[in-house]
């Protein structure tokens, strides 16, 4: 059981964070200062799915990977601890600061300074959530293969 719940919340938190960087990414492309304060306040309604998928997916995996001594799960264990930082220090602020300043309708360099930042951090937890993934899909793999 606590293998399925950590894949299914370390899959929502992948989903959650790619939806919340493809629709930044869109609407600050194609869309009017009045839709990207709509996306910025949706992407701050949607950290009550994505901070307890993050932290499930945390402990879970941590709960999972005590028993293992793989260099591959010291590699997850570090990744997550990059992703829980980059998500506290710099996306969760920043998405305050954007929805805050869009809102406001104040499209001000700072303002596109700081969403560059969070599209850069939100492109490195992509990644390192999809590197995660990768990771475990080889172990389940290869407890497969040891359980035959």
């Amino acid at each position: 059981m606590k293998l399925k719940l950590h894949a299914l919340s370390g899959a929502i938190a992948l989903l959650t964070i790619t939806c919340f960087w493809t629709s930044t990414a869109l609407v600050e492309l194609f869309g009017t200062h009045a839709q990207i304060a709509q996306v910025k306040t949706a992407i701050l309604y949607g950290m009550a799915l994505l901070i307890p998928a993050m932290a499930t997916a945390g402990v879970t995996g941590a709960a999972l990977g005590k028993a293992w001594r793989l260099p591959e799960v010291a590699a997850k264990s570090a990744r997550m601890k990059m992703i829980a930082a980059n998500g506290l220090l710099i996306l969760l602020p920043s998405a305050v600061f954007l929805a805050i300043r869009a809102n406001a309708g104040q499209f001000d360099t700072l303002f596109y300074v700081v969403q560059a930042l969070e599209l850069l951090a939100g492109a490195t937890n992509i990644t390192l959530l999809t590197l995660n993934l990768r990771a475990g899909l080889a172990l389940r793999r290869r407890r497969s293969a040891r359980g035959r």
